[in-house]
Order: structure tokens, then C-alpha cells, then sequence
């Protein structure tokens, strides 16, 4: 697309969009008379639910791009921008719902700028992966940026939240606020312990008792129950009612509670710091809830650990700031398995402990053990997720050995194969017995002949030649020889955004050259090593069959 002068973005459905633009504004002077004249109502809270939904149609109708040789200029209700092709440094996918159950996936474009800027275009925008008018759109853009700019990616770049350049704002919030709720929690436990210890220390109250201190006593009064309400919701309350409305009218009870007693029986209440407590009948006994202090202690370690998981979000985020923007990130399950391991140790002795952390022997002793244990596991979490570059695994010495023989493998014969039994890639038949299969992991990313469709999910070697299967064995049913003659390696990397949510983020993507055509192949660092060199070794082999044939007809 190298002849594109020029590229206009428009919003998809424009009268839809200035619709719902003038219900929003009908919506809005809907809640102004209202107000004005009649007060709160139902025409009000209607209007003020469609201002918001006006407002986005609005600002969606009245957006437009255009990119032509100067660079890229957008309109919006709010503000006009115009950004010249050498200010920008690449063209970008932004994915916002990548793999998100019932959420299509929402595709747009940001601009990096040179002083590391980054700005979201309002348009083009796409809701679905597959959108050709988008890809068209894109396309374009990078022409003219190629044209009229100097790009820093000879790709396309998709930023998504599993990549680097994803901000970490949001995490960081959450973060906070679980540690806020944490300490809210936590400064809740001194007063409900001290509140439990007075509740089990208090004795009944007696008729010398002053009456400023009968709230610190137990006071016990009768009452018959008229009826009983109780509600099958656990959300909605159930009610105890008592004759002549004596001692009260009514009492708050769970649904249960409210099931134990009958109209016309006799019970007791038992009556603390103006509550009732207890509630004594003839076979029947309800305790109405009392705050635990180990209740609340158990709640803030919750908070705490919650809030681990987007810290480690952040943690990796800052560790893997050098990368691309498009690189992704290892994922934080690992320190998600951390704080599991915690919780099994810190919330039993929250519960049992919950102002003695400090001061019991006990509990100093389960603590430090404890913390040791974590540590461990932050450790394991830390290494687990270093980000492994290709160079880790030798993978580029596997490149030059099969890119410098191109496509067809090796041009010699007896000095490769030689080279190749001591580097430890044998033929079978010259060294012995044929090794077992072995079924690793694997994925070509591309609809190809030997993968239709992306239907292998492993790949399989060693008892014969290279193939794709859907399984990971045992036996090679519905396997498929993958063509090593025509595949030579261009490059081993990182997972990208663009590479799709379906590859874990630790493996690594192998670039090979299909006679012409890119493939894409995923596998965990080490698997995929060696597979690549599964594949060297079998254009070694073959190309040594094909010297020893050629040998023994000069021969004959």
C-alpha cells in the first residue's frame, strides 16, 4: 500500500450514535423540569441514567482521524490534535478485552511519540480480532509511516495486559485499597477483644448494683412471643414480635432463630450494654452474634494477601520496564502460589491470635516459622518468573546452524555429519537403536498442511521423524510429519501481545521460513531448543543419506 495519500476514519453508525446523543440530552432537560417542579421521581432517575450513555455517543459521533503526508490529525468534542509522521515513533495495536469471557475483544491505535509519549487515538476502533476494514485502516497508516516517517518496528506491536507498556496505575490502586482495608480491619481487633473479654467476664446483675454500672452486668427480662416472621433470604431480616410490645416490640433475629420459637412461648432475654444478647427459651437457646476479634484479625490477613497479588503485578511490571512494550510479561501465578502457602500458616494463626502475636511464645514461634516458609516461597516466586531471553538456551547457535544452510539444510556431507555425531545429533541406524518418543509441548501458530487449522498441541520426536499431534501421547494416532526440509529458522524471541493470549507467557516463539511462507512455532525455552535442534539434526541426517547415495553410485 505504498500509493495511500491519504486515510479518513469516520465512527461506524453515526445516527445510531447521534441517536442516543439526543436522548441524552432529552434525557438531561427531562431531569432538570423534574427537579425544577416535581421533585425526585422516577422521569428523574431515568434522565440522569441516560446523560452518561448521551455523553459517550456524543463524544463516539463527533470523533474523526485523518492521516495524509503531514502526519495524523483527530478530532473530538474536546480537543484537536496534529502530531507530524517524524514526532511519531511507531504505530500500535492497543488490545483492551484480550480473551475476556463474553467481552469481544476491542482493538485501537496508539501512537508512540519520540519523547515517549503515548496517546490512544479515539479511531479506528474494532470490537472484534477478525475486522478487515481495521486491518485495512492499519495497514494504511503504517504505509504512510513508512512513507513520510522513519518506524522503530518492522511489526506490529499489540500492547495488551499481559504486555510491558500495559500501565500498572490500576494495580497499584487496588493494591492500596486492599491495604487500606487491611488496616481499617486490623484497627477494628483491640476494641472487639477487649469487647469479647468483657462480654465472658460479665456476672448478673444484682439489686446493690449502681445503676451507672448496669450496663456492664447482666440483666435478664421475660416476654411472650406474639408471632414470628421469618424470611427465607439470609439478606432480609427476621423478626421475633412480643406481647403488649414488652419489653420491646420487636427483635432482630437471624431466620433460623426466628424458626426456633413459636407464637405464645415464654422466654428469657438477657440484656448487655443495652442489647439484647441471648434470647432462652423452653428448648430452645439463640446467642445473637457477637464480633470476634479473631473474626476481624482473619479479615485484615485476608486484605493483606489480596493485595499481594497487584503488588506482584507491580513488581513485575517495574522488573521488566526494559523490555518492548509488545514483549510479555511472566505471569504472577507464581507469587499467587506464594501468598496461598502464606495464607495456610497466617490466617489459623490470625484466628487464634489475634492480639497476641507479640507476646505469646506460641505464636512468636509459629510466626517466624511461618515467615521463613514464605520467604522460601517468594524466592521460588521471584525465580520463577525472570524473564529468559533466547540466548538462556543456546538458541543462537541452533539459528546459524540452520540459517546459514538455508531451506534445503547442509551442502556437504561426511564433515557435517561428522561434526554433528560430536556435537551428539546422531542418525539412526549409525549409532544403535532409535530412541523413544518423546511429546513435548508445542504449537505452530499458523494454519499450515501439517498443522490445519492449529490443531497440534504437541510435538513429537525421537522414534521417528519430527510430527504435530493433537495429544500428548502415548502412540502417534492422528500425528502429522512436519516437512523439516522446508523449514529454516530467521529468529528465536520472547512471546508477544501479537502472538494471542492462547501462549503462555513464558514460552518462547520460534520464526521459521516454510519454502517462503513465516511460521510460528511455541514452546517452552527448553523444549523448544530442543526441537530446533531436532530439526538441524534431521537435515543433517538427510542430507547424509543423500551423500552416501551419491557416493555409492559413483562407485558402482
Amino acid at each position: 500500500m505504498t500509493d495511500v495519500r491519504e486515510v479518513i476514519c469516520r465512527p461506524f453508525g453515526r445516527r445510531v450514535l447521534w441517536f442516543f446523543a439526543g436522548l441524552g440530552a432529552a434525557g438531561a432537560g427531562a431531569a432538570v423540569v423534574r427537579l425544577a417542579y416535581g421533585g425526585p421521581g422516577v422521569v428523574l432517575g431515568i434522565g440522569l441514567l441516560l446523560v452518561p450513555v448521551g455523553g459517550w455517543a456524543l463524544y463516539r459521533a463527533t470523533a474523526r482521524v485523518r492521516a495524509d503526508s503531514y502526519g495524523v490529525h483527530s478530532w473530538t468534542l474536546l480537543r484537536r490534535r496534529s502530531l507530524r509522521w517524524s514526532d511519531i515513533a511507531d504505530l500500535r495495536v492497543r488490545l483492551k478485552y484480550a480473551n475476556t469471557p463474553r467481552v469481544q475483544d476491542t482493538r485501537g491505535v496508539s501512537l508512540l511519540l519520540r519523547d515517549g509519549r503515548k496517546l490512544l487515538l479515539p479511531l479506528p476502533w474494532s470490537w472484534s480480532y477478525d475486522d478487515p476494514d481495521f486491518d485495512a485502516k492499519l495497514d494504511a497508516f503504517r504505509a504512510l509511516h513508512r512513507l513520510h516517517g522513519t518506524p522503530e518496528s518492522d511489526h506490529v506491536p499489540v500492547v495488551s495486559y499481559r504486555t510491558a507498556g500495559r500501565g500498572w496505575a490500576g494495580s497499584l490502586a487496588l493494591c492500596l485499597l486492599l491495604l487500606g482495608g487491611a488496616g481499617l480491619a486490623a484497627s477494628f481487633v483491640p476494641s472487639t477483644a477487649s469487647g469479647e473479654r468483657a462480654w465472658r467476664s460479665a456476672t448478673p446483675c444484682t439489686a446493690g448494683t449502681p445503676a451507672a454500672e448496669r450496663d456492664e452486668c447482666l440483666t435478664t427480662l421475660t416476654a411472650v412471643i406474639a408471632r414470628t416472621e421469618a424470611t427465607r433470604s439470609r439478606s432480609k431480616g427476621s423478626w421475633l414480635y412480643f406481647v403488649d410490645g414488652r419489653p420491646m416490640e420487636r427483635l432482630g433475629v437471624s431466620s433460623d432463630g426466628a424458626r426456633m420459637f413459636g407464637p405464645g412461648d415464654s422466654v428469657e432475654l438477657t440484656v448487655w450494654r443495652s442489647e439484647v444478647r441471648e434470647v432462652v427459651g423452653e428448648r430452645h437457646v439463640y446467642r445473637l452474634h457477637v464480633p470476634a476479634s479473631g473474626d476481624l484479625a482473619v479479615v485484615a490477613a485476608v486484605c493483606l494477601l489480596a493485595a499481594g497479588y497487584p503488588a506482584a503485578r507491580v513488581l513485575l511490571r517495574l522488573r521488566g520496564r526494559r523490555l518492548p512494550d509488545d514483549e510479555v510479561l511472566p505471569s504472577a501465578l507464581p507469587f499467587a502460589g506464594a501468598l496461598v502457602g502464606t495464607a495456610l500458616w497466617l490466617l489459623p494463626l490470625a484466628h487464634l491470635h489475634p492480639t497476641t502475636l507479640l507476646t505469646d511464645p506460641v505464636a512468636i514461634t509459629w510466626a517466624a516459622t511461618g515467615s521463613t516458609a514464605t520467604l522460601a516461597f517468594l524466592v521460588w516466586a521471584w525465580r520463577a518468573t525472570r524473564v529468559r531471553t533466547p540466548g538462556e538456551i543456546d538458541a543462537t547457535g541452533v539459528t546459524e546452524a540452520m540459517g546459514a544452510t538455508g531451506v534445503a539444510g547442509v551442502a556437504g556431507g561426511t564433515g557435517e555429519v561428522r561434526a554433528t555425531r560430536e556435537a551428539g545429533w546422531f542418525a539412526e541406524g549409525e549409532t544403535g537403536e532409535a530412541e523413544d518418543d518423546v511429546f513435548l509441548a508445542a504449537r505452530f501458530l499458523e494454519h499450515t498442511d501439517y498443522n490445519p487449522y492449529g490443531f497440534g498441541t504437541h510435538v513429537v520426536l525421537g522414534g521417528g521423524p519430527l510430527a504435530v499431534t493433537p495429544h500428548p501421547g502415548p502412540g502417534r494416532f492422528a500425528a502429522k510429519p512436519v516437512p523439516v526440509e522446508r523449514l529454516a529458522v530467521k529468529e528465536v524471541r520472547r512471546v508477544r501481545g501479537g502472538d494471542g493470549d492462547t501462549v503462555p507467557s513464558g514460552w518462547h516463539i520460534a520464526e521459521l521460513d516454510d519454502a517462503g511462507t513465516p511460521v510460528r512455532l511455541a514452546a517452552a525455552p527448553d523444549d523448544l531448543s530442543r526441537i530446533l535442534r531436532e530439526l538441524a539434526s534431521a537435515a543433517l541426517r538427510r542430507e547424509s543419506r543423500v551423500s552416501r547415495s551419491r557416493r555409492g553410485g559413483t562407485r558402482r
